[in-house]
């Protein structure tokens, strides 16, 4: 009796399914689980891959010049980049430290700075915008003074954008976190230099 009764269930099962579809209805396509959101993808890789930033005082992992520090001169150090593709219009940079996870610190966060110019020479002045930095909330360079035992890395970082950024807040109140807001959708590519110091 069981056996007979799974049986039907299992006849009307296929009648129902069967009735699903009309004919000359195109079949269902498959899922795909790997498929790329490509808003993401790539979002800040350079599609040339030769966008690079460098430094005349420093190479890539090498040590903060004193200098740069608050330990110094508490200048701005020097940058230049190349490779920008093709739609950039205009540039940003930041220098940030990530002490532990979750957690950032930035000293310098500037932007709309010209697509002209590709270089930023030491103790930079009347290029761009000044965003603020977390050490004091002002809109100037606040140089690291690496608080805490240890080696500590800092990340100096330019973005290539196909627009000028647009904020909701004043040029005072445009931290690390507002500016990358800013330019999540306008971002061509980036390009970063590592550094490191220990007092």
């Amino acid at each position: 009796m069981k056996a007979k009764i799974f049986s039907i269930l299992m006849i009307v099962s296929l009648l129902l399914a069967g009735c699903s579809t009309k004919p000359g209805d195109p079949p269902t396509p498959p899922s795909n689980d790997s498929t790329v959101d490509i808003s993401t993808a790539d979002a800040v890789t350079s599609s040339n891959g030769t966008f690079s930033l460098s430094s005349s005082d420093v190479t890539e992992g090498g040590a903060l010049p004193v200098e740069y520090t608050c330990d110094g001169a508490s200048a701005t150090l020097p940058l230049s980049w190349s490779g920008a593709p093709t739609g950039t219009e205009n540039f940003a940079v930041i220098m940030h430290h990530v002490p532990g996870p979750g957690d950032a610190h930035w000293y310098w966060v500037m932007y709309n700075i010209p697509v002209s110019v590709t270089s930023l020479e030491k103790n930079v002045a009347g290029i761009g915008i000044l965003g603020n930095n977390s050490v004091n909330s002002s809109t100037v360079y606040a140089p690291p003074c690496s608080k805490g035992p240890g080696e500590k890395i800092y990340t100096y970082t330019v973005y290539a954008l196909s627009a000028e950024p647009q904020f909701s807040v004043s040029a005072s109140d445009v931290s690390r976190d507002v500016l990358l807001d800013a330019i999540k959708d306008i971002t061509l590519a980036s390009a970063s230099l590592n550094v490191t110091y220990t007092r």
